[in-house]
């Protein structure tokens, strides 16, 4: 069943998220949206916040909204492929895509639609009707898709995060929102953030917006998840701090647990400042991919639960 008009309203801007072309190491895109985006939305806010941009800070952004003591940290990049040399591919991140995929960019010749390929040894490169500039950035061709209980479209990971991050800024008193960059392709950026914020307000609590995968212990439809641990562990009073927070408020939840995976949460744990951090986020289907998928009432749980917990913490 297709979702109704006012649905898709709803979530018009996830869209826009999704549409905007912003993998490791190219974000400024995302990062000019989300300026203009903020400019134009911040006076219907509960509270108008400061917004912390600059060089010192890269692409990254810094969005402060009265006292803080908690921060939400939301990546903005994406994985996708950078060309090479003939037309060779290589890999931003872990993008996980069948060959026919439609990979677009933007190179000195124009605009770019081309179809990605593999070779017998599994190495990636494009088809296109020229050679493009090598450097140049190539991401999924969006197909944003919506029913009435799912979203599917490249980018969810981490454009939903982005997303609920937004939503939470419309009713959040006391808090920060940190955009960081290079999360998919080895971080880089949480490091300075998390010491700005830390120095600047002893902000030393974060929840990390940004989504996990839907496994054999973590459905579709069944509530946002908190994760104990995924590669990295964050301290558990902390966690157990959350996971009451999700009761209190009657939130639907769900409990991950993980041996591999990352997020800005260990960047924050192999920094030398004392954060204790909590990731937090909706489940997908086929992360990395073409084809993300994720339920609504996920991602309505997901919002519900930052509102209470910025709120709380």
């Amino acid at each position: 069943m297709k979702a109704s008009a006012k649905n898709k309203k709803e979530y018009q801007l996830l869209r826009q998220l999704c549409e905007i072309q912003a993998p490791s190491g190219h974000e400024k895109p995302m990062k000019d949206f989300l300026l203009a985006y903020i400019k134009k939305e911040k006076k219907n806010w509960a509270v108008k916040p400061e917004v912390i941009k600059g060089d010192k800070f890269q692409d990254s952004l810094i969005i402060k909204f009265g006292k803080p003591r908690t921060a939400i940290f939301a990546h903005l990049d994406t994985v996708g492929f950078t060309v090479r040399y003939f037309n060779q591919l290589i890999s931003i991140g872990s993008p996980h895509a069948d060959a026919g995929t439609k990979l677009v960019g933007k190179d000195s010749s124009g605009e770019i639609e081309c179809e990605l390929a593999y070779d017998i040894e599994n190495h990636a490169f494009y088809k296109f009707g020229r050679p493009i500039d090598r450097g140049t950035p190539l991401t999924y061709q969006i197909d944003f898709s919506e029913t009435t209980d799912f979203i599917q479209s490249p980018y969810l990971d981490n454009r939903l995060g982005v997303f609920n991050a937004l939503r939470v800024a419309e009713t959040l008193t006391d808090g920060v929102i940190v955009f960081s960059c290079w999360e998919e392709h080895g971080g880089g950026s949480v490091n300075y953030l998390a010491k700005y914020i830390y120095k600047k307000w002893k902000v030393r609590q974060a929840l990390i917006s940004d989504i996990t995968w839907v496994s054999d212990g973590v459905e579709h439809g069944k509530g946002v998840v908190i994760s104990l641990r995924d590669k990295n562990i964050p301290r558990r009073s902390f966690v157990n701090k959350i996971i009451a927070i999700a009761q209190k408020n009657k939130i639907d939840y769900q409990l991950e647990v993980e041996g591999s995976g990352s997020s800005d949460g260990g960047e924050l744990q192999r920094g030398h400042l004392p954060f204790d951090w909590c990731f937090v986020g909706a489940p997908e289907q086929e992360a990395h991919s073409p084809h993300e998928k994720v339920h609504k009432k996920d991602i309505e749980w997901m919002i519900r639960f930052y509102q209470s917990a910025m709120a709380e913490l």
